[in-house]
């Protein structure tokens, strides 16, 4: 316990000297110290022995400059780590830590510029663990970041500094503006970095929904603060299409602020000066809070279909465009725009299939009463599949299957109909068909 004590305070007293600098060679001024001690912390380190690799790295980290290797440094982190990772360290030393963890991204970042991106990611994510209770400092430097890497950032930092800057503005030290341009040119900066993987196009659509859903919970910015803010921009230069799509998002998104003459001049705007899917999309939402109910679908199909959005969001509009016709009568094609969702985007299964079991429980069907209680099978079938897709769903899925399951023929009834337990039955109503299980009441 000792020695471990001893190697944090050396770490902080790293601190208080001069960082190491190129001197004369690659491995500096003591080549052959430098050189020992590079050789003696990583056979430690290649062991996991990160007890005894610490204060030999630190040797190594005062005498060996930045260019000796690039793994001092990335060593160097890990093992920072370590420290951090230990119970009971005094703050002030750990302070210490999370400065020299912070220092040695800001090394390589400097001299292996090649680096210097995935650098600044890892000191923002390291940022986001280790400070806490400083959100003029994460402010600052998710500030800084971002501005260096641009579409290179790692998203998840676009999240961290809306953090900080709501943080900051409770704290009174950041105006409503500021926190508002976060927002609208982090999400900005969101759509153009690069997901070139599944996953990356997964973690870009969750950190945008974080983002939205960090500052409307926040209430940093009513309408009436939107209003106030935007009017007299939007009244400046009304042909910016920056502007003007920065308007049309964030009021968007702010409830009860799309029925406003800013936010329909807005999103006018953004159309007519950028007819992209974007701008279309915010054409949907605005008919669909006015009552246009076929503008809004025409607007919200034709942002689906157009080439420059990808799979991620056309399955998010599927599924509005799901919810949206079903709330306005037309079932059929809500069902058939919830199938899609849920083919482009399985982690949209559990609630497009609970909107399926809503739609098929709620259809009116004509016929035998055999006939008009078939639709309930099917509705119990989506219904298990959503709570099987997402167990969140599963209290309103069983409550929902119990409710229909009330509805099932007797046995006696279905076998009138030369029906049996467990048979297959196509079903066909109001435009709707589908395959399921004969099941009856016991």
């Amino acid at each position: 316990m000792k020695r471990i004590v001893i190697a944090i305070a050396g770490f902080a007293m790293l601190l208080m000297g001069a960082i190491p600098a190129a001197a004369q060679g690659k491995y500096g001024a003591d080549s052959a110290e430098c050189i020992k001690y590079l050789s003696y912390y990583q056979d430690y380190y290649k062991q996991r022995n990160y007890d005894d690799a610490i204060p030999n790295w630190r040797m190594a980290y005062k005498l060996c400059p930045p260019t000796a290797s690039q793994n001092l440094i990335l060593h160097g982190t890990t093992l920072v780590r370590q420290l951090l990772a230990k119970r009971d360290i005094p703050a002030e030393q750990k302070k210490g830590l999370v400065d020299t963890l912070l220092t040695l991204h800001d090394l390589r970042a400097q001299y292996y510029p090649s680096y210097a991106v995935t650098a600044m990611n890892n000191k923002g994510i390291d940022m986001s663990n280790y400070v806490k209770d400083d959100p003029k400092r994460l402010y600052d430097t998710y500030t800084s970041i971002i501005a260096k890497n641009a579409a290179k950032v790692d998203p998840k930092i676009l999240l961290f500094h809306l953090n900080s800057a709501i943080e900051l503005f409770r704290a009174n030290g950041l105006q409503t503006e500021k926190v508002i341009d976060a927002y609208n040119d982090n999400i900005a900066l969101l759509e153009n970095i690069e997901a070139k993987t599944d996953e990356e196009k997964s973690e870009k659509a969750q950190v945008k929904d974080d983002i939205e859903n960090v500052f409307l919970t926040s209430r940093v910015a009513s309408c009436d603060n939107l209003l106030e803010l935007y009017t007299p921009r939007f009244n400046a230069d009304p042909n910016n299409l920056a502007l003007v799509t920065n308007i049309a998002r964030i009021m968007s998104n702010t409830e009860g602020c799309q029925d406003n003459d800013l936010y329909l001049k807005a999103v006018t705007a953004m159309y007519n000066l950028d007819p992209s899917y974007t701008s279309a999309y915010f054409l949907y939402r605005l008919n669909s809070v006015r009552g246009n109910a076929a503008d809004a679908i025409k607007y919200l199909t034709e942002a689906i279909e157009s080439p420059d959005s990808d799979t991620i969001t056309d399955a998010g509009y599927y599924y509005e465009l799901a919810a949206f016709s079903y709330k306005n009568g037309q079932s059929g094609r809500a069902a058939e725009a919830a199938r899609k969702a849920i083919d482009m985007d399985p982690s949209l299964a559990g609630k497009s299939n609970m909107l399926l079991g809503t739609i098929w429980g709620n259809l009116r069907c004509g016929g035998n009463e055999l006939e008009r209680a078939a639709p309930f099978w099917v509705a119990v079938d989506y219904l298990q599949k959503a709570r099987a897709a997402d167990p969140e769903l599963a209290d309103e899925a069983n409550r929902m299957i119990a409710q229909f399951s009330r509805y099932f023929p007797a046995t006696a009834d279905a076998f009138m109909y030369d029906v049996r337990d467990g048979q297959s039955y196509t079903v066909s109503c109001n435009g709707l068909r589908a395959t399921t299980t004969v099941r009856t009441q016991k």
